[in-house]
């Protein structure tokens, strides 16, 4: 799979709403239409640096399109920068190994390699380096890591809810979403574009009708969606619960059993709870499905 979470239910419903074939879609990023149909049917995955084309193509932000958890690793660093292993060895003049081992945390960079890399990438060196250092484990604390972050505006609180609430179900799709609000509302209230506009942050603003059918079409709380102020401390609790349990779901927390939050556990509480699990990540091998 590629560093970046990648959904092709949305990859499809945002390509269907720019009225872009599957050919046209490949042909923007070097594949055929078939790999298109395979990456929107969940069959195959593209190459991490073909994302950042994709999410061009698409005129979707990469970050929104195909969001990441965690500070960056020099994975994530070449594939944004639309690179593959080799091309990255080729721009240091070495075999892949070099690369290869950096970014699976084998062995570090060689010094001469740093400032080469860190062009092509387009990010600085002491960036370069803290992203080796992420390859190796080693995850650097950030102003985030110090706060309860919550979602404040509809669209961070949609992107919010389909990354972290459907653990053991397929996150609905923009069309989908535009469909369960209509049907909420009795009528046409929202197309697919105005979803995608609400995510992408291309517009802030929906109609009372609109939220309370994004409430329901998202299976929480009418007043979660009322306004884009600050979650009061029970919606906070809710959405930190959700990313909780998500992280349980995906193997992330080992040995620890979800017993609901009846000892009165914090949101502060249970968001650091979630900090030890996003460090954890970077130190345990993944769980697979099933174990």
């Amino acid at each position: 799979m590629p560093p970046r979470q990648f959904d092709g239910s949305r990859v499809r419903a945002v390509r269907r709403g720019k009225d872009l074939g599957q050919k046209e879609l490949g042909a923007e990023v070097g594949v055929t239409g078939p790999a298109v149909a395979r990456w929107e049917s969940g069959q195959d995955f593209p190459k991490g640096e073909k994302l950042p084309a994709i999410a061009a193509a698409l005129g979707q932000p990469l970050d929104v399109l195909f969001p990441h958890d965690g500070p960056p690793d020099l994975q994530l660093l070449r594939c944004d920068a639309g690179l593959s292993v080799a091309q990255a060895a080729a721009i240091i003049g070495t075999s892949r190994t070099p690369v290869s081992n950096a970014e699976s945390g084998r062995r570090r960079l060689a010094d001469a390699y740093v400032q080469p890399l860190a062009a092509a990438y387009e990010v600085t060196e002491a960036e370069l380096l803290a992203a080796q250092d992420c390859s190796f484990g080693h995850r650097p604390r950030t102003s985030r890591d110090d706060q309860v972050s919550a979602p404040r505006t509809i669209g961070e609180k949609i992107n919010y809810l389909l990354e972290h609430g459907y653990v053991s179900q397929e996150a609905p799709s923009d069309e989908e979403i535009a469909r369960a609000v209509n049907a909420h509302a009795g009528g046409t209230a929202v197309t697919t574009d105005d979803i995608v506009a609400l995510r992408t942050g291309a517009a802030t603003e929906a109609s009372d009708v609109v939220r309370a059918g994004l409430a329901d079409a998202l299976q929480v709380d009418a007043a979660l969606f009322q306004d884009d102020a600050e979650v009061n401390p029970a919606a906070r609790e809710l959405l930190e619960a959700i990313r909780f349990l998500g992280s349980i779901h995906r193997g992330q927390i080992l040995g620890l059993a979800a017993r609901g939050n009846g000892g009165g556990l914090s949101a502060e509480m249970i968001a650091n709870i979630n900090d030890l699990v996003g460090e954890l990540k970077h130190k345990l091998p993944e769980v697979p499905d099933g174990d």
